[in-house]
């Protein structure tokens, strides 16, 4: 795995997320263009990092870090069991359970089977490989995401 590539904003973030996920229950992992920048890919500047983990542990990181519940907005591409947003950082983390997109005229669980580990700091993060990313981005097909899969296959 190359290094990561990480803002200042994002690793401040990556620091809480790395020091207040060590406990979780539950597989989690860090997703999306902060997963990204995880994996090595370079010259984003993600305006959040996604969450995924489990519905119990979403419960516990709401608590911990006095995360917003957030009403769910209905979308044509996604969905969450739970949704919430922390602020306590410099990028909001939107944490997600029983996230889902609707890929195929079917609504199908975004669950990697991957768990890649990078080295934070002494401490542990977990994002989905460059290869799976890649695989995901194609799933959800948006043109933002279809135009980081080449990227993402460069480092799988």
């Amino acid at each position: 795995m190359r290094k990561p590539q990480v803002t200042p904003a994002l690793e401040g973030v990556l620091d809480m997320i790395a020091r207040d996920c060590a406990d979780l229950v539950d597989p989690w992992w860090v997703f999306g263009s902060a997963g990204m920048a995880l994996v090595g890919v370079p010259g984003l500047s993600p305006p959040d990092v996604d969450l995924i983990v489990s519905e119990r542990d979403a419960r516990t990181l709401i608590v911990r870090w006095d995360a917003e519940p957030v009403a769910a907005v209905p979308s044509p591409l996604f969905r969450s069991s739970i949704f919430a947003k922390a602020t306590g950082g410099a990028l909001p983390i939107e944490i997600m359970a029983g996230f889902q997109s609707f890929h195929q005229g079917a609504w199908s669980p975004v669950a990697p089977s991957s768990r890649c580990e990078v080295a934070w700091k002494g401490r542990t993060l977990f994002t989905p490989s460059a290869a799976e990313q890649a695989q995901i981005c194609r799933r959800f097909g948006r043109p933002k995401d279809l135009a980081r899969v080449t990227l993402l296959e460069a480092l799988a």
